[in-house]
Order: structure tokens, then sequence, then C-alpha cells
């Protein structure tokens, strides 16, 4: 899976090419992830506004995600999707991850 990463002072934004993090994508996903933000800004973004459907391995990569991330560093997520989104609020993932409407106010925020 290729992610594409783009740095902004002290966020850099993932972007998931989607449409799916499931299954069949979940080990992929997890892989570019750790490559994605093994070095840089200690704030990633993930912008999943191209993911269309993410299953319980696929919530279960994006959390593996953060948790390889380590100490010090924070994983953000931008963009959800309305089913994306609803599989987060029913498995209350909500409240684990900062959650921004576009990546482009993640970043507005993390300036301001």
């Amino acid at each position: 899976m290729k992610l594409e990463v783009t740095s902004h002072n002290t966020v850099s934004i993932v972007t998931a090419p989607g449409p799916r993090i499931d299954a069949a994508a979940a080990i992929q996903f997890k892989e570019a992830m750790r490559k994605a933000t093994a070095e840089g800004p200690d704030r990633v973004v993930l912008d999943l506004s191209n993911v269309f459907f993410v299953d319980s391995s696929g919530l279960g990569a994006i959390v593996a995600a953060m948790k390889q991330m380590g100490a010090g560093r924070r994983l953000d997520l931008a963009g959800l999707t309305a089913d994306v989104a609803k599989v987060f609020r029913l498995t209350r993932m909500d409240t684990v991850f900062v959650i921004h409407e576009t990546a482009g106010a993640s970043i507005r925020h993390a300036s301001g």
C-alpha cells in the first residue's frame, strides 16, 4: 500500500489511498504506516478522506499504527467518510483519537 506523506511545519499528513482498510489490506497498511511515521514530527494526521470502508482488522491496524509511533507522539485522524465515522463511533474509538473534519482543519488547529 502506498501512502502519501506531506509535511507542514510540526505536522505530517499521511493520506491513505482507499477505498478500503480491511482484512486484506490491514497488514500492508500497518507496515506502510510504520515506514511513513518512522521519522518526522511528533504529530501525524491520518487523512482517511479516500477510505469508504474500515472493518475490525482495519480499525486494529489504525490503532496499531498509533501504538507503534511510541510515547510522546500523536496520531490524529481527518476526513472520515460517513461509514468510517460510524465505525469509529460504534467502537468508541472516536474517544481515543482526535478527529478533524479535514486534513486542512488539522493543520490550522496545530498552528492556531
